[in-house]
């Protein structure tokens, strides 16, 4: 069965990006980038929510990020896209699909599929839906040495407390700490 998770860079702080959605204070190197072709080769299908979709979309297929991080740009192009909205009438970056309704079934099915991970960047909101719906399977958390006071709170609004084993930690030159987390479920 197919793995789903979530990648997120968050502040020392908690906050996934600042007040005015910015991610400036991202602390990328080339250690980071080695990281992010390893991970994006072990995933097979993206998962975005309406607004990181939208993001995402406006900058990979750019000249400037296929020059500036041709790797990363040609895998983030290539690799199959579900957007989830109920606002979007089109999604139009290569390899994306959009789905409006019945998220947990399709979700669900594509988890019962052969293949490699599927993985959640950013999309903290459809995150935290399903997380509800108990079906993300892995957090990876990479921790940024940097405080920003205010921004979005990763995991907001979320309604139940959610108890997380720790699996592992990648400790990064940069002081980056990736923090791998497999959500407990309830017992029934």
């Amino acid at each position: 069965m197919r793995k789903v998770f979530l990648f997120m860079m968050v502040t020392l702080d908690g906050f996934f990006e600042g007040p005015n959605h910015e991610i400036d204070w991202h602390n990328v190197d080339e250690e980071f980038n080695e990281f992010a072709i390893q991970q994006l080769d072990d995933i097979d299908t993206l998962l975005f929510g309406r607004v990181t979709y939208e993001g995402m979309a406006s900058f990979w297929p750019t000249q400037f990020a296929k020059e500036n991080d041709p790797i990363v740009a040609d895998k983030m192009n290539r690799i199959p896209k579900l957007v989830f909205s109920k606002t979007l009438d089109k999604a139009e970056w290569s390899n994306s699909r959009l789905v409006k309704e019945h998220i947990a079934e399709e979700v669900s099915n594509l988890k019962q599929q052969q293949g490699g991970d599927l993985a959640i960047f950013g999309s903290s909101d459809l995150t935290v839906s399903l997380l509800e719906m108990g079906l993300v399977d892995e957090l990876r958390i990479m921790m940024n040495p940097v405080v920003l006071g205010s921004g979005k709170r990763l995991f907001e609004g979320i309604h139940d407390t959610l108890k997380l084993k720790l699996l592992k930690t990648k400790t990064f030159r940069s002081g980056n700490v990736l923090l791998y987390y497999q959500p407990i479920t309830k017992e029934k």
